[in-house]
């Protein structure tokens, strides 16, 4: 499948409403599925979704993975976007937060998060979600937009349960 995410397209930065972007992603799953369908190895899981997750969420302004490198350290991984902060430290940021937590991070607006780690200045909201496999968390998915608010508890939702399928059988 290598032309993509077969949806309409739209320019980068576009907040659709809420309702509009959970049936983008859902219509967008199943092509994101075949795709991965037989893939074991995690990095080309990350990459791949890294790209097609930032056709499909248009309100990205960046779209990847923080790998776990350590025993309290993310660095960066597979991205669509400007450059991303080399590593983030388990107390910094949200991303930060999410590795630590183990829990979703949904940051309508990130002036309100007083250890937020600006990577791209311009960034208003984001969603980062933790990747546990077997137990282990591995990696953040982090996604960030321009716009205030660009992410709902229902794109938190139907991401996990891409990422908890796509890599249950991921190699790390």
């Amino acid at each position: 499948m290598s032309e993509g995410i077969l949806l309409p397209s739209l320019a980068r930065g576009t907040l659709l409403p809420v309702a509009e972007r959970v049936a983008r992603l859902e219509a967008a799953i199943p092509q994101i599925l075949a795709a991965l369908e037989g893939e074991t190895d995690a990095v080309a899981i990350e990459s791949t979704l890294a790209c097609l997750l930032w056709e499909t969420l248009v309100q990205t302004s960046w779209c990847g993975f923080y790998r776990r490198v350590g025993e309290r350290m993310l660095a960066v991984g597979p991205y669509q976007g400007t450059m991303g902060c080399l590593r983030i430290d388990f107390a910094r940021g949200v991303c930060g937060a999410a590795a630590r937590t183990r829990e979703v991070q949904l940051v309508p607006d990130v002036s309100k998060v007083a250890d937020h780690i600006a990577c791209d200045g311009a960034t208003q909201s984001e969603l980062v979600l933790p990747l546990v496999v077997g137990g282990e968390l591995r990696a953040v998915l982090d996604l960030d937009s321009k716009s205030l608010d660009a992410f709902d508890s229902a794109e938190a939702r139907i991401l996990g349960g891409l990422l908890a399928r796509v890599f249950e059988h991921a190699s790390f």
